[in-house]
């Protein structure tokens, strides 16, 4: 049964149901430092998730929307963790996020130079056809 919204703390469990990833997925976040819960139980086993691991998870979410790696991800949202002087964390962050554009641009560049070379061999598959079925008619 799933705990109320209200709750302080949070199960691998919903988490995977609010975000719908696997728990799997959810390790991993742990596993590369996006994820920092409590244990407890028998050697450790369970893991408690507080607000803060579910706030950094949906940034994580949403960076990885974005594009952004998990790497990436992690170092904007370290940056939210440290003392707060913001004036670092936008110039880090606008530099990843004009880093991330450039990829973006450069990857729509290539797929756009992909679309025109696929539509030239349309055009010229459309001219060999229509010669062919004239010669035919």
């Amino acid at each position: 049964m799933a705990a109320p919204q209200s709750q302080t703390t949070y199960t691998i469990s919903d988490l995977a149901r609010e975000f719908d990833l696997t728990t799997r997925a959810i390790r991993f976040y742990e596993d590369m430092g996006l994820l920092q819960p409590q244990r407890s139980g028998p050697g450790g086993r369970n893991r408690i998730y507080s607000p803060r691991d579910r706030a950094r998870l949906k940034l994580t979410l949403r960076a990885k929307r974005l594009g952004l790696s998990l790497t990436e991800a992690r170092d904007i949202i370290d940056m939210y963790d440290s003392p707060r002087d913001t004036g670092p964390q936008l110039r880090k962050f606008l530099a990843i996020l004009a880093q991330h554009r450039a990829q973006l641009e450069e990857q729509m560049k290539e797929l756009q130079a992909n679309l025109d070379e696929v539509r030239t061999h349309e055009r010229e598959a459309r001219t060999l056809l229509s010669r062919l079925e004239k010669k035919i008619a």
